[in-house]
């Protein structure tokens, strides 16, 4: 007895009947998405949509002087490109030099800032080192206070995402198996 395979379009729903008619699809960014890209399936008809469809933009880091991490922003290409009032944007491109490095005092890539008590719980897109996990663990009550008093989210123990993420789930097991 054999098996066969029956797939579906992510988007539309509809029968992908032919391996040659399916598009793999992955999304990194999106308002909705949380830490890491996610992938679908869908007709190559559709992604051949997405594709007509696609914006050509400019995505820009932006480093102003009073800051410490930069700010990034995503702009049509062509409204960037009319910034560029003494010569064209492609030339003005082609000459620029290329991108430093950040800058080792900033924050950026810098896994052990999340490490202190200081910050450690902050929400932030970079992955949860276990030293960050640690101070979680060990100093939950005080880093909530923390996080409530800059008016940010605090971690909960009621929350899976969160659960995981700073590998808390034996406090949350012992929270339920308490009484009341």
């Amino acid at each position: 007895m054999g098996q066969k395979t029956v797939r579906f379009s992510d988007l539309s729903g509809e029968l992908i009947t032919r391996d040659d008619a399916l598009a793999r699809i992955v999304i990194h960014e999106h308002p909705e998405l949380g830490d890491s890209p996610v992938e679908i399936e869908a007709l190559a008809d559709e992604a051949t949509a997405i594709d007509k469809a696609a914006l050509r933009v400019a995505v820009v880091d932006l480093y102003f002087p009073a800051e410490d991490e930069p700010r990034r922003v995503v702009m049509d290409a062509a409204a960037f490109g009319q910034l560029a009032t003494d010569r064209p944007m492609s030339e003005l491109l082609l000459t620029a030099r290329p991108a430093r490095a950040a800058r080792r005092g900033s924050r950026a890539g810098r896994a052990d800032y999340y490490a202190t008590l200081e910050h450690a719980g902050e929400p932030h897109k970079g992955r949860i080192t276990e030293a960050e996990r640690e101070l979680v663990r060990d100093h939950l009550g005080t880093v909530n206070e923390r996080l409530a008093a800059q008016g940010q989210r605090t971690i909960s123990l009621d929350d899976p995402e969160h659960v995981e993420r700073y590998g808390l789930a034996g406090l949350a097991e012992a929270q339920t198996a308490q009484p009341g």
